[in-house]
């Protein structure tokens, strides 16, 4: 049997040219097949060939159930037409589909199972993981003692190893992470790990008043975790031109004001020196007027000074013009001004 794969040539080479496509993991794109295959199945169920004598039809041509003309029916609805992983692992199965459709359904109904992971050995069962489909770490709960995933189940991938869920750690997830605490039980069975105070690494309750051990920027007194001023304690490292903001466990690095060379704080009465055009006055670094202070600011015949912070600058005064870097008399503000009309020059 020969199917017309030209389609799909046709979006494997679009797939090649896609940059931004997305990798799907083979398992994962082949559950996605043989479960798009299964609905498949179902849709066509009650279908037959549509004749004018079904019962002549079966006879002849075998029944629509297990027929070419069914199959191929499926497999074209198999995957949309941008699913390229999907397409590329279509076109490359069509020995294995064909076996399976013609002469393994009876004795292998599952498809995932006969075909994922017997045939193309892209996945394993539940609860195994890896090229040789290992078993997943298991303890009294189940896998990862029911409190957390194994890493690859179900796939060729993985280490096995326990990814525990959110306060649990340790080789079955059975011991309470940083910041978590074992909760007592009424019926002397294990606790949950519950979350300790959020400066506690260790804890024996949640209160800010149990911490055992504290997380890094806090110090343990008095069985309290207390922030640790890393501004004041000259532990912080915060690059030049910007000053250290303590906060809770930490600290962060914030800009100085313009107006300053280095500083303190927030600010320009923080500066440690003051910025070019800048000057101190009282406690604070301010701009300094320099059309005001300077005898002559812009030497520029017709120009006029504009002062701006930390600097100024020349342009023309009013009625003039910049031209080839001159000042020139602005005609069109002059005849505006006379006729009370704007007129272009």
């Amino acid at each position: 049997m020969s199917w017309d794969w030209s389609f799909l040539h046709a979006l494997l080479l679009l797939s090649e040219l896609n940059a931004v496509m997305v990798q799907t993991a083979p398992c994962q794109t082949c559950r996605k097949l043989t479960d798009s295959f299964i609905q498949g199945l179902e849709r066509t169920a009650n279908k037959n060939f549509g004749g004018g004598n079904t019962a002549w039809e079966e006879e002849k041509l075998a029944k629509y159930a297990r027929s070419e003309t069914r199959l191929l029916e499926i497999v074209e609805a198999a995957c949309e037409k941008t699913e390229f992983e999907c397409n590329r692992l279509l076109e490359q199965i069509e020995d294995q589909v064909e076996t399976w459709w013609f002469h393994r359904q009876e004795e292998a109904p599952d498809l995932f199972e006969w075909l994922c992971i017997e045939q193309l050995r892209l996945c394993c069962p539940p609860g195994h993981y890896g090229p040789d489909c290992k078993e997943c770490l298991s303890g009294p709960g189940g896998i990862c003692g029911g409190l957390g995933r194994c890493e690859g189940e179900g796939t060729r991938l993985g280490d096995g190893d326990c990814v525990c869920d959110p306060g649990y750690s340790g080789h079955l997830c059975q011991t309470c992470a940083d910041g978590y605490f074992r909760e007592k039980s009424s019926n002397n069975s294990i606790g949950a790990c519950a979350a300790c105070y959020h400066s506690c690494k260790k804890c024996s309750g949640p209160q800010d008043y149990k911490c055992l051990d504290c997380k890094p920027g806090w110090i343990l007194h008095d069985n309290k975790c207390v922030d640790v001023d890393e501004c004041g304690t000259e532990l912080a490292r915060c690059p030049t031109n910007t000053y250290c903001h303590n906060t809770d466990g930490s600290y962060d690095c914030r800009g100085c004001d313009q107006a300053c060379v280095g500083c303190m704080g927030s600010g320009p009465a923080r500066c440690k020196k003051c910025a070019r055009g800048y000057r101190l006055k009282g406690a604070k670094c301010l701009d300094v007027d320099e059309c005001s202070e300077r005898t002559i600011a812009c030497p520029g015949l017709n120009e006029a000074c504009i002062n701006e912070e930390g600097s100024f600058h020349c342009e023309c005064a009013e009625g003039f013009i910049r031209r080839d870097s001159i000042c020139v008399e602005n005609k069109c503000y002059i005849n505006a001004t006379s006729y009370h009309t704007a007129i272009c020059c």
